[in-house]
């Protein structure tokens, strides 16, 4: 019954992970990001990368990761206990099974397509109902349709429009805007568009984001 117990459970795991990927990538997270991003938070392990950035920074995100970090905890202790108590007959392994059912089921209405659709809408609404615009992860803010984006440019050695004025190196009729010009520490916001470009700054651009491709392609940082 013991081992029953244990692999009962870790199915329950796999579900709570499943089910936390489904919600994270409801909020836009790619699936292979969310994914290991919620294995890493319900086990503890810490890791330290860029994609991590992407839950802090999210208020939702934040939420679904103090579960898996608490439920990982849980689990570590219940994973313990199950193994000293190997002998005992006291598992409640038909609550066990009935709770397992419950999350399978939870995570198949979860990959309904329709049901995510309907669920990624509402939780972008809610999102910018109950948080103030300086609080919203940038997509939400920014990102009015599918085509927008906002990245950045690295000035090369090499770039065209090195040493001359910002200015030039926009179309009127392109749909790319320049947000601000960080270079070193200091965010340069002021006279944007007469400042003269210099190797190494990095132009923070926000617009159509086929557009942006195909005329900086090779010097994006995205």
């Amino acid at each position: 019954m013991g081992l029953l117990f244990i692999f009962i459970y870790l199915i329950i795991v796999k579900l709570v992970i499943e089910i936390s990927s489904s919600l994270l990538q409801l909020t836009g997270l790619k699936s292979e990001i969310a994914r290991y991003q919620a294995i890493s938070m319900l086990t503890g392990t810490g890791f330290t990368t860029d994609e991590s950035k992407l839950i802090i920074d999210h208020p939702v995100r934040r939420k679904i990761s103090e579960f898996l970090i608490l439920f990982g905890a849980f689990s570590l202790a219940v994973m313990i206990s199950s193994i000293s108590n190997i002998l005992s007959d006291d598992f409640r392994i038909p609550t066990l099974a009935v709770i397992g059912s419950l999350l399978a089921f939870l995570l198949l209405i979860l990959k309904t397509p329709f049901i995510k659709q309907k669920l990624t809408a509402k939780m972008k609404q809610e999102i910018k109902d109950q948080f103030s615009f300086s609080e919203l992860p940038i997509q939400d803010a920014l990102y009015y349709s599918d085509s927008d984006t906002v990245t950045k440019l690295i000035v090369p050695e090499d770039f065209k429009y090195k040493y001359r004025p910002l200015k030039e190196m926009l179309r009127h009729d392109e749909d790319i805007h320049v947000l601000l010009i960080a270079r070193g520490e200091r965010a340069i916001r002021k006279n944007l568009y007469e400042t003269v470009l210099q190797e190494g700054d990095q132009i923070i651009l926000y617009g159509d984001q086929r557009t942006i491709q195909k005329r900086f392609k090779k010097f994006l940082k995205d």
